[in-house]
């Protein structure tokens, strides 16, 4: 059995299963009032959340967990679509472990749905890549059901590869007939004066709630926007309009990392939730 050791706790989220569920229940006591709770009776498709430090991006990751926890919907599998930030794997490549270890356990990987479709399976790509690995956490430490994750990850970030992710999990699901939950990784504009990131993140959130995966791709293209995991969000819109002909992109919490530690050069995060 392959199992994948994780690469980053104790970096980007505490390294032990007690400081995790305290900084966790701790960011949860400050953002529970604010949060959209009768969004759990919607069907939900997947959602977008960030994927820095937790002590920065788990203000806004909370919001759409938290939903997911409340939903009466129970996932048989979180497919994690994120960035490749290491260089390593192919443009579009599936991991290869079996499982993926996180201080709260070990979590299986979908080897079913792996193995129906026709990506580079690779580990190299996914061993010390941080966008994916910080969501498993995440979701074991707000679902209580059990639950396995297939986790992609995208170098070649356009609309033909985010076209192909979509379609290849429709149709492989069409087959196995699984729950399943599209998780697209993402930060926002990078290293930007808080007003002038405000500015981009909000041209790209505009094209996200507009269902509109071309004009993201255009827009961080033609106006250089650092959002790191747009390949992955440009998936989840594709694969919203497979699952469904009226679809929506709902805003649940836009911030930055200058909220947590005051900056002029701050990072952007936004959560948002796919629903039909």
């Amino acid at each position: 059995m392959k199992i994948r050791k994780p690469a980053v706790a104790g970096r980007f989220y505490p390294g032990t299963k007690k400081e995790i569920i305290k900084q966790l229940n701790e960011i949860m006591k400050q953002e529970q009032d604010k949060i959209d709770y009768p969004l759990g009776n919607a069907n939900i498709i997947g959602g977008i959340v960030p994927h820095a430090g937790y002590m920065f991006s788990a203000y806004q990751a909370v919001h759409f967990y938290e939903i997911l926890k409340q939903s009466e919907q129970k996932f048989d599998t979180f497919i994690i679509i994120n960035p490749n930030h290491t260089g390593y794997g192919e443009g579009i490549s599936i991991d290869s472990h079996d499982e993926w270890e996180t201080p709260l356990g070990d979590v299986e990987v979908d080897t079913e749905f792996r193995s129906l479709t026709n990506f580079t399976v690779s580990s190299e790509a996914h061993q010390f890549e941080h966008s994916g690995e910080v969501q498993v956490p995440m979701l074991q430490h707000f679902l209580s059901n059990k639950f396995q994750i297939l986790p992609i990850t995208m170098s070649v970030q356009d609309i033909e590869n985010a076209r192909t992710i979509a379609k290849t999990i429709f149709t492989v699901n069409k087959q196995l007939g699984k729950n399943i939950c599209i998780l697209a990784s993402s930060d926002f504009s990078h290293f930007m004066k808080p007003e002038e990131g405000r500015k981009l993140d909000r041209l790209v959130i505009n094209e996200i709630l507009g269902l509109n995966a071309l004009g993201v791709q255009k827009e961080v293209k033609g106006k250089n926007i650092s959002v790191c995991g747009f390949g992955p969000i440009m998936t989840l819109i594709e694969y919203s309009k497979l699952v469904s002909g009226t679809p929506k992109a709902i805003e649940l919490k836009v911030g930055n990392s200058g909220e947590i530690i005051p900056s002029n050069e701050v990072v952007g995060y936004a959560s948002m939730i796919f629903t039909y």
